[in-house]
């Protein structure tokens, strides 16, 4: 799904208390039963705004491949972490089911790798769910041997590629700073 920033607004949950498991970032207090957080007011004619934000940043001297593998690899382990950014499943006219997909734009960034590093210590000092995959990750075949990749080296090392952060709109903002979106 391409977007722009004038369409990223179009209708999330905030993060849930899976996201503080998975990252020991405290989250806001559940709501009733019933209500719909994270998300503004909504009516027919007037676009859904979010208050989160999806986003990758990746590194500017990628090569296509590169790009769209990368992407791939850091959006797949949100919605497991953080439930509410997946929408219902899909199904066309003649009742063929689709699986869901994210309620909410994926916006990509890109940036040198310095602006990686920069974003990644931000990211880490707001305490928002994040992703990482590194250059090492290219010469690995299997989720096993990527994850000892990672661990292998210390993160103020690590040779990012990209970064996944999800979280308030504002503060993924401020950690995407120095970045442009992606052409």
């Amino acid at each position: 799904m391409r977007t722009t920033p004038e369409t990223e607004n179009a209708g999330q949950e905030a993060a849930p208390k899976a996201a503080q498991a998975a990252t020991g970032a405290p989250q806001a207090a559940a709501a009733p039963a019933g209500a719909v957080t994270g998300v503004s007011e909504v009516t027919d004619s007037v676009p859904v705004r979010f208050d989160t934000k999806i986003a990758v940043l990746l590194r500017d001297d990628l090569e296509s491949w590169q790009r769209l593998n990368v992407t791939a690899f850091l959006v797949s382990g949100l919605g497991t972490t953080v439930p509410e950014v997946v929408g219902e499943p899909y199904e066309d006219a003649d009742g063929t089911p689709y699986l869901p997909m994210f309620r909410q734009p994926v916006m990509v960034f890109e940036g040198s790798k310095e602006t990686l590093t920069a974003a990644h210590g931000r990211a880490l000092s707001r305490a928002l769910p994040r992703a990482v995959f590194t250059s090492d990750l290219f010469a690995t075949g299997n989720d096993r041997d990527n994850r000892a990749a990672v661990r292998a080296v210390p993160k103020s090392r690590l040779d990012l590629v990209g970064i996944l952060v999800h979280g308030p709109r504002n503060a993924v903002d401020k950690v995407l700073k120095g970045a442009r979106m992606h052409p």
